[in-house]
C-alpha cells in the first residue's frame, strides 16, 4: 500500500515535468521551432483541427518556419489562424506554402519570456508540491485505517519528500535551459 502510494506520487511528478517541457516548447526562443504552433487550430471543413494535422511544418533555416498543408484549400484558413494566434506572426503565402519568419527577439522581450518561463517552473513546483501533500494526507489516512506502523508512515513520506526535491531540482535544471536558450542571441 505503501509502494503504491510513492508510486502514484512518482509517475504524477512525471507527468508534471512532461507538461512543462511541452508548454516550454511551445515558448518562442528566437530561433524557428514547430512547437510553437501545436496549441493553434484552424477551422477546416467546419471542425477545428490542430495545425500539425493540417500540414506539414519544417524549419527549413534558423529562423523561418515553412507549413505546406496537406490540402491547399486550408491555406486561408491555416494563415487566418496565425494572424488571430497571439504568436505575434505575418505568414507570407504564396498559394502553396505559408512561411512564418521568426524575428529576432529584443532584450525586452527575451526578459519577459524569461518571466513567464519562470512563472511556469513555478507553477510546475506548485503542482509537485501538491502531490506531495495529496500523498502525505493518503499516508497519515492509512495510518488511521490500516495496521501500519508510525515507522513505516515515516519512511514513505521521507522517501515522497526526497523524490519531490529531485523533481524541484530537475525543474530547477530544465528552467535554466530554456532561460539560456532564450537569453542567447
Amino acid at each position: 500500500m505503501l509502494k503504491e502510494i510513492i508510486n502514484t506520487a512518482d509517475e504524477k511528478m512525471q507527468k508534471t515535468i512532461s507538461v512543462l517541457k511541452k508548454d516550454l516548447s511551445t515558448m518562442k526562443a528566437g530561433r524557428a521551432n514547430p512547437a510553437i504552433l501545436d496549441k493553434i487550430e484552424a477551422e477546416y471543413y467546419g471542425a477545428m483541427t490542430p495545425l500539425n494535422q493540417l500540414a506539414n511544418i519544417t524549419v527549413p533555416e534558423g529562423r523561418i518556419l515553412q507549413i505546406q498543408p496537406w490540402d491547399k484549400s486550408a491555406i486561408k484558413a491555416i494563415e487566418k489562424a496565425i494572424l488571430k494566434s497571439d504568436l505575434g506572426l505575418n505568414p507570407s503565402n504564396d498559394g502553396v506554402i505559408i512561411r512564418l519568419i521568426i524575428p529576432e527577439l529584443t532584450e525586452e522581450t527575451r526578459k519577459n519570456i524569461v518571466k513567464t518561463v519562470k512563472k511556469t517552473g513555478e507553477d510546475a513546483k506548485v503542482a509537485v508540491r501538491s502531490i506531495r501533500r495529496d500523498c502525505n494526507d493518503k499516508l497519515k489516512a492509512l495510518k488511521k485505517e490500516a495496521d501500519i506502523s508510525e515507522d513505516d508512515i515515516k519512511k514513505a513520506e521521507e522517501e515522497i519528500q526526497k523524490r519531490t526535491d529531485n523533481f524541484v531540482k530537475e525543474i530547477d535544471k530544465i528552467l535554466e535551459v530554456k532561460e539560456k536558450e532564450v537569453m542567447s542571441i
